[in-house]
Formats: C-alpha cells, sequence, structure tokens
C-alpha cells in the first residue's frame, strides 16, 4: 500500500481521522466495484502530491458497516474531507475525476502547488483522451513512427475502465474485465512509442494554425495534429434534488452500490440497454425493481428487453419522467410526472439508479470546433473536424453507435488519417 495512506478501522476513525492535526481526506471504498478501482490510483497519486498537507485515509466499507452506516454513507467509493474533527466541503461519490478531487483538496486546505515550474512539450500527434478510441490511435499513430503523446484528465482506460466486465468485444475469451482490456490496449501503445501523460486536466486549446497549442495546469503541448478523444460521462438526472442526494440515494453504478440495497424497494431511471441490464442486475438484490421510462417502449435490445419482462421482480411506469426527489438525509420517494396526461405522482423508494445516457465531455472545445447542438462533434468519414489538423474519434463525435468497438474504429480511421495529414499526404 502507498506510504502516504492510512488504512483505518471504525476503532481507530477517531484516531486517525477526527483527532488528525492536519486535513484529512477518507475514502470509503468497496471490493468489485470498477468505479473504486477506477479511482484508486488517483487517490494514491494524489496522496504522494498532497501528503504533507492533508492526511489520506482509506476505510473498507463491508468490514466497517456500522461506521458506514453513522455517517450515512450509501455510494462507493465516496470521499470525506475533515478538519480539526468536523466534516467539511462537499462529498464526492460515483466517477471521482482527478480534477474534481483536487479541487475540493485545495478547497479544504488552499492551493499549495501554485508556481511550479511550467513544462513544454512538442510532439506530431497528441491525443485527448486515454480511451479506446484515444488509445488504438495512440497504437496505429506510433507505430507510423510519429512522436505520440496521449493526455488524459484521469487515468487512461476512460469509461471502459470503470465496467466491470465486457461481454461484446471481438477477440475476447467470453467477458473481460473493462480494467484489463484497457491495460491490454496501453501497453501495446506504450510498446510501440507512445507516450502517455495521465492526471492531466486541460485548461485551454488553441486548434488553429498548423501548430495547435494545448495547455494543462503544468504543461504546454505543441502539436502538429490533435485528436480529441476526451469520451462521455454518464448523463445526470435533470431533477430537482439530484445533487443533493448524489450517493444518499441516488446513484449511477448498480455493480458499486446494489448490494447496499438488500431487500430494498428501488428505481432504476432509463430505458434502454444500460437500464435494462442493470435493472435486471439490481434484481439479486432488491426485492422490487420499478422502471421509470419516458417512453411507452424500451429502447433495449430484444435481448434485453427479454429478460426485463420474464422477470417477476421488474415492473415498468411508462411515459414518465422524475421531476423532484424528496428525502432527508436519504432519498424517500420520488415525484414523477406522466408526459401524456400530465399526472403528477409520488412513489416511495429506497434509492434509485439512473441511466440515461452519456453527454460528450466537449465544453472546452465549444466554439472552437464544430458540434451539433447536443455537443457532439462533426466529423467525416476520416474522422476530420472543420478544423485543419483536428480530428475527433469515439463517444465524443457524432454519430448513431456508440461501442467499444466503434471508438476503436475511429481510432484507427484517425490515426491513419492524422499521420497522413502530418506527412502532406491529404488536404
Amino acid at each position: 500500500m502507498n506510504d502516504a495512506i492510512v488504512k483505518s478501522t471504525m476503532e481507530n476513525f477517531d484516531k486517525d481521522v477526527l483527532k488528525s492535526d492536519i486535513p484529512v481526506a477518507v475514502l470509503f471504498y468497496t471490493e468489485s466495484c470498477p468505479v473504486c478501482d477506477a479511482f484508486m490510483p488517483i487517490f494514491e497519486r494524489t496522496a504522494q502530491k498532497y501528503g504533507k498537507y492533508m492526511k489520506f485515509v482509506k476505510i473498507y466499507r463491508q468490514q466497517n458497516r456500522q461506521l458506514v452506516e453513522d455517517l450515512k454513507i450509501k455510494s462507493s467509493p465516496t470521499v470525506l474531507f475533515y478538519k480539526e474533527g468536523n466534516e467539511v466541503c462537499t462529498r464526492l461519490n460515483g466517477y471521482i475525476s482527478n480534477a474534481e478531487f483536487v479541487e475540493a483538496i485545495e478547497r479544504v486546505i488552499g492551493d499549495v502547488c501554485k508556481g511550479e515550474k511550467r513544462e513544454k512539450v512538442h510532439c506530431d500527434f497528441l491525443i485527448l483522451g486515454g480511451g479506446p478510441a484515444g488509445l488504438t490511435a495512440a497504437i496505429y499513430a506510433a507505430r507510423a513512427k510519429l512522436h505520440t503523446v496521449v493526455v488524459d484528465e484521469g487515468l487512461i482506460g476512460g469509461q471502459v475502465a470503470t465496467t466491470f466486465q465486457v461481454a461484446n468485444y471481438p477477440g475476447t475469451n467470453g467477458v473481460v474485465r473493462g480494467i484489463d482490456l484497457m491495460e491490454n490496449m496501453k501497453k501495446q501503445a506504450l510498446d510501440f512509442g507512445a507516450y502517455i501523460d495521465d492526471l492531466k486536466e486541460i485548461s485551454d486549446v488553441n486548434l488553429e494554425g498548423k501548430e495547435k497549442l494545448v495547455t494543462a495546469k503544468d504543461t504546454d503541448y505543441y502539436a502538429k495534429a490533435v485528436l480529441i478523444a476526451t469520451g462521455a460521462t454518464p448523463r445526470r438526472l435533470p431533477a430537482e434534488g439530484e445533487k443533493e442526494f448524489r450517493g444518499r440515494g441516488v446513484h449511477y453504478c448498480a455493480t458499486c452500490d446494489g448490494a447496499m440495497y438488500f431487500d430494498a424497494n428501488i428505481l432504476v431511471v432509463g430505458g434502454g440497454e444500460s437500464a435494462a441490464e442493470e435493472a435486471v442486475f439490481l434484481t439479486r438484490y432488491a426485492k422490487h425493481v420499478t422502471i421509470i421510462n419516458r417512453h411507452d417502449y424500451l429502447k433495449a435490445s430484444k435481448t434485453a428487453q427479454d429478460e426485463v419482462f420474464r422477470n417477476p421482480n421488474i415492473s415498468v411506469v411508462w411515459n414518465s419522467e422524475v421531476r423532484k426527489i424528496n428525502g432527508d438525509s436519504f432519498v424517500k420517494s420520488v415525484t414523477i410526472e406522466n408526459l401524456k396526461t400530465g399526472k403528477i405522482e409520488e412513489i416511495e423508494t429506497d434509492g434509485l439508479f439512473v441511466y440515461i445516457g452519456t453527454q460528450p465531455k466537449t465544453e472546452l472545445f465549444a466554439g472552437k470546433v464544430g458540434m451539433n447542438e447536443e455537443g457532439y462533434i462533426l466529423t467525416n468519414e476520416d474522422m476530420a473536424t472543420n478544423i485543419p489538423g483536428v480530428f475527433a474519434a469515439g463517444d465524443v463525435r457524432a454519430k448513431k453507435v456508440r461501442q467499444i468497438a466503434t471508438a476503436v474504429g475511429d481510432g484507427a480511421v484517425a490515426g491513419i488519417m492524422a499521420e497522413r495529414y502530418i506527412n502532406g499526404k491529404f488536404y
């Protein structure tokens, strides 16, 4: 274990956390939690950087259930911050980004790392995002002898690294853990000579001209061509109370948090493949699962729908949306509206899991590259955007199908076309 991290328990919580003479960040995690697995290296590396100013503690939830219950923790991972024996700042849970984590730390202790010397990196091909699209592009570009650099705000792997298992990726033996699949891609990119800079928060980009400039907190990247492969994040539920109850009854990962709802009545919001699959998964623990779907049909595949409709512990509320989440410390009910009749109804629940699609991580590129009204980047079949030398691939690109296999295809095309652009073979 990282020497900068204290592994604590319920019995030692008072000594390790409440009586600490410096601020404390406490991570509560569980096993068989892909999101915890993805966040743990961020926690460890951040502890090395800020260890002089803040104590970093981790606590295993399953072995400290009474403490978890007392602190009203219902999500994995969850990070709490303490100062002088009191909880301060905002709790973080679920998909915690490096930028979000560091921002919370610096709110507690102040920005102690200002004035760091800036680095300059010059390369042929700069790839923003280390998911399947970005890593595939890196493999192709590095193999073509381009000086290729991959930059990611978190750790390499994207959403796939937080997926428990992947069953439909070609060439795998039945199923593969998402994190293992991405580690294989990462190793292949590195073996071909690509460089990887992770935990780099990008603050600005200038994509015009022959040399592109991408600015991170401590590094300026100059490149002849840039690939935007920043991926997407789970779309937050647009309902009153979502932020307040996130991790206190509102969840986005059934694998991480489903076991906390044994013999409970829970809701799943959504009607696509993920919503259907996770509703079935949650019946392993819950007494009953109710799907809230805004249409009068499910968008999931026929196979997934059959599993839903065959399961006696799943019911569906059609043509409805969640308008408000109600409760005190935890979710107790939701207010829904029937989109056809306008009827407002309140449904009691112990918790809800949200699967209403994803949103592209393209805020940084707004007004700098062509996008559709939903924020997805527009490209041609060569993955080229409207800016010469700027490409986009994977979930950030405007397209109809978003799968690991399609992201890999995008990345392969982008890597090849970037090499041709840099060497003057087209345009």
